[in-house]
């Protein structure tokens, strides 16, 4: 079930209501929630409801196994459930989204060794959004692990791991952000409708207008067929898609942050624009910023962080960005651009130690130099994770080079979406608050007429058909 479709408005034309008739009945409105999570995710497939609800299961024991009083008593057996948990969430997604992938990566090195073998290759439907539901069920028993929250009931935590607007792509949302917001009944005045609903029409813009408007005009055709481009147009679908992957995947953040705050929730921001940041650090501060925090916290401080000296705070680095590329899929190409991140974090780390480079300091004109030094790198990334086979990442790169001759040629949405899709990045400090504040002095018929009016622009405005968002593939 899409967001920007007719399905979900009738969809969310229910459940928001009853929600919030039910919100002095706690239980209730749990129990429906969790319904209506189900009924969203079952629209793509009802057999993997059942993957969720098994999740949930698995989870919630090893998280009350893990919390016991003697901790110290226990600690070998605290040991082996987390071990235990981890390995079943990272077992599942591993043969959900990988198997194929490791199947034929190890049938490739065994015949580079002269060894023919040819190992079973299942036929595996990937589920939609099974790598951020899965995040945040071990980030549940990571965090009961640690001590750092306690179990909640079986309830609450299938409503925190199902609930429907941040399912398919996010945010990732930890526990202790969310469970707590569920034990009470929510203060209808203290909803944030003006941010609300600026963040649902900003997301449906940014999607339905400025990301599927790019991926149909300049970036699938140039990334489909490089080799028939010159540098201009190669360079154009470069800029394209990285304004497309900004508006499509901050769209879902927005308008699942939107409907969220429209139920009475309150989800961490995911996005805030990336492509002002300075250093790579800093995009990677501003860019998917729930999942950063997750790697940092679960696996770059569990492999040691900073601590043990330079090298090992670079090897860190370079590993958790390797497998934060493998977490988008199931392809060398995401492992390569994981590699990229990885290893000029840790470039950019030691030229600093070194003094050699300075962020945040200096003038506009350095500021603007860093930005557009950054945004190019972060251009050079999104080749290979967009490129299909390194053959094309060739063809692209090296093509680059060729046909300087002429402008590029592209029709006039193109440039206007790159142009919007970036310029809404450097609006003026506190304008989106102010704007949301007069969106709350609207009254409510005129807001209403307002809404229908700017879809009914976005509407005109998008190409016809809405196109899945990129990150429901993982």
């Amino acid at each position: 079930m899409l967001f920007p479709t007719l399905e979900f408005a009738i969809f969310f034309a229910i459940v928001l209501p009853v929600t919030w008739a039910l919100n002095q009945r706690p239980r209730a409105w749990r129990w429906f929630l969790l319904l209506s999570s189900y009924v969203f995710y079952g629209a793509w497939s009802w057999k993997f409801v059942g993957l969720i609800a098994a999740s949930t299961v698995v989870n919630q024991w090893l998280g009350v196994a893990l919390h016991r009083r003697d901790k110290e008593a226990e600690a070998p057996r605290r040991k082996r459930l987390i071990t235990a948990a981890v390995a079943f969430n990272l077992g599942v997604l591993g043969f959900f989204k990988y198997y194929g992938f490791f199947t034929l990566s190890l049938e490739g090195l065994l015949r580079s060794l002269g060894l023919e073998v040819h190992l079973p290759l299942l036929e595996i439907v990937l589920p939609v959004g099974i790598s951020f539901f899965t995040f945040q069920a071990m980030s549940y028993v990571i965090d009961i692990y640690r001590e750092e929250i306690e179990p909640s009931p079986m309830l609450d935590f299938a409503v925190y791991l199902a609930l429907f607007p941040q399912l398919v792509a996010g945010p990732i949302v930890r526990a202790s952000e969310l469970l707590h917001q569920l034990k009470e009944p929510r203060d209808p005045d203290a909803i944030d409708s003006g941010r609300a609903f600026r963040l649902i029409a900003g997301g449906l813009f940014k999607k339905v207008v400025i990301a599927d408007v790019l991926a149909r005009t300049v970036v699938e055709p140039v990334f489909a067929t490089p080799s028939l481009y010159g540098g201009p147009e190669l360079l154009l679908g470069i800029y394209g898609y990285a304004v497309q992957i900004y508006c499509d995947f901050s769209a879902y953040s927005d308008i699942a942050i939107g409907v969220a705050l429209l139920l009475g929730l309150r989800f961490p921001d995911n996005f805030n624009a990336p492509y002002k940041a300075r250093s790579l650090q800093d995009f990677w501060r501003r860019w998917h910023m729930t999942l950063s925090r997750w790697l940092r916290d679960y696996l770059y401080i569990s492999l040691g962080g900073n601590r043990g000296g330079q090298l090992k705070t670079y090897r860190n680095l370079a590993l958790t960005m390797l497998l934060g590329g493998l977490w988008h899929g199931a392809s060398w190409m995401f492992v390569i651009w994981g590699g990229i991140h990885g290893g000029y974090l840790a470039l950019e780390r030691w030229l600093g130690e070194k003094g050699w480079i300075q962020v945040g300091q200096g003038g506009p004109a350095r500021a603007w130099l860093q930005r557009v030094w950054i945004f190019h790198v972060v251009c050079l990334g999104w080749v290979f994770f967009r490129a299909q086979s390194m053959s094309a990442v060739g063809d692209i790169l090296g093509g680059l080079l060729t046909g300087w001759d002429h402008l590029p040629v592209a029709p006039p949405a193109a440039f206007a979406a790159i142009a919007v899709g970036v310029g809404i990045q450097y609006l003026p400090e506190g304008a989106l608050p102010r704007l949301d504040a007069a969106i709350d002095d609207i009254p409510a018929v005129a807001l209403g007429v307002t809404l229908a009016l700017a879809l009914m622009v976005i509407d005109a405005l998008a190409p016809p058909g809405v196109a899945a968002f990129i990150y429901f593939q993982f």
